[in-house]
């Protein structure tokens, strides 16, 4: 049986004293216990977020890492293994921002995934559609080569010790939501090409929805078969929303 699992993604936000307040507020949650939680702040800020999480069940994971799994001479990257020491559980792999903003690339990509797992770390791989792929009936084309390429590189049972995330890039902080069929259909797509190689690893692996997800359709969503919780932008940076998405993933 998969468990729930809510990741809040905080993007480039976040100070000293913004993040304490958050830290504070995440501390007085009362959370579910049927799902796993996880923050991934920027790396400056993880060390602070680890510290002040102590003792609640709240896992901390990156937003980005280098495609080296150990420590050396790559400036401005962080290795897996640095996060790993810092106290991280996860690492965002290929989200959309990433793959647009910043060029990367699935060859890239899958370097990233295969250090971090390297180093015990679990990836998180973001795959989605734009909006104009979408409108000409491209998205599980799409999906399916973005999700192809790991499966190519690095084999189906890579995804026994990963998470997929199912972000459409035009519902990332636009306040559009797929709706939970249309999310629905694109997480079956994806667990039916994983099981077309091992159904043991697609029954096993946990899809989650991201883009726009509040508590308000929180439940809808998570009510849907394929779906094991969300990959939450900016509603993870207020406390009690995140609270409420959580606990909609524990019911």
């Amino acid at each position: 049986m998969r468990r729930t699992m809510v990741a809040g993604n905080w993007k480039m936000h976040g100070t000293r004293a913004s993040v304490a307040e958050l830290i504070n507020g995440l501390r007085h949650l009362a959370l579910p216990s049927g799902a796993d939680i996880a923050v991934f702040p920027p790396c400056l800020h993880i060390t602070q977020v680890v510290d002040g999480l102590k003792g609640k069940s709240i896992q901390v994971g990156a937003q980005n890492s280098a495609v080296e799994a150990m420590q050396g001479a790559l400036t401005g990257e962080i290795a897996p293994s640095q996060l790993v020491d810092a106290g991280c559980s996860y690492v965002l792999v290929g989200h959309s921002e990433r793959r647009q903003m910043m060029g990367e690339r699935d060859g890239t990509l899958n370097r990233k995934f295969a250090a971090a797992q390297a180093c015990g770390l679990i990836p998180v791989l973001c795959i989605g559609e734009t909006l104009e792929q979408r409108e000409s009936g491209k998205t599980l084309e799409v999906v399916s080569r973005q999700l192809g390429s790991i499966i190519e590189e690095l084999g189906v049972g890579a995804f026994a010790k990963a998470v997929i995330a199912y972000e459409p890039v035009w519902a990332i902080g636009t306040g559009l939501t797929a709706t939970p069929q249309q999310a629905q259909d694109v997480h079956a797509a994806i667990r039916a090409q994983l099981a077309a190689e091992n159904s043991d690893v697609a029954q096993g692996v946990r899809l989650l929805y991201g883009g726009s997800v509040k508590a308000a359709n929180a439940v809808e969503l998570f009510g849907m078969p394929d779906i094991d919780g969300g990959l939450i932008g900016g509603a993870s940076l207020n406390a009690d929303e995140f609270g409420a998405i959580c606990r909609a993933a524990g019911n």
